[in-house]
């Protein structure tokens, strides 16, 4: 791996947004308003760059206490396969260690199973997911 971590780096909104669009899909032209999120919510983040080039990202949110968790770890495409996810998650995981927290979760798709359990010692545990943009249920109606 040839990148450089950098853990809260000045974040460019637009430099992010197109990494996500590469890594997630969705349109490299819309900017979201990543750094003033990060500066409100995040624990922490790192990029991982590549001569200078924003090649991958990972957050850190948290309670404010034992629970920290991971979210939207993003390796460009063109870059993946040289461990730098692992790298920016080993990263996190030290960074929440190091800010007093006791537990770090993270949510997946299966496909990325091998990615968090395997190679980065998360152990699968069971949640719950709501969607909260999805129609609504009377309370009435039941499971």
């Amino acid at each position: 791996m040839t990148v450089d971590l950098v853990v809260r780096f000045p974040v460019d909104d637009a430099v992010l947004s197109a990494l996500h669009a590469r890594g997630f899909g969705g349109d490299p032209a819309s900017a979201d308003p990543w750094a003033e999120r990060l500066e409100r919510h995040a624990l922490t983040w790192v990029g991982a760059f590549d001569r200078g080039a924003l090649t991958g990202f990972v957050q850190v949110v948290w309670d404010g206490g034992a629970h920290a968790f991971l979210l939207d770890t993003v390796v460009d495409p063109d870059a993946q396969g040289r461990g730098i996810g692992s790298a920016l998650v080993a990263a996190a995981v030290a960074e929440a260690r190091a800010a007093g927290c006791e537990w770090l979760h993270v949510d997946f798709e299966d496909h990325l199973t091998g990615f968090y359990l395997d190679r980065n010692g998360f152990r699968p545990t069971r949640a719950g997911l709501i969607n909260l943009t999805a129609g609504r249920r009377s309370p009435s109606a039941g499971p």
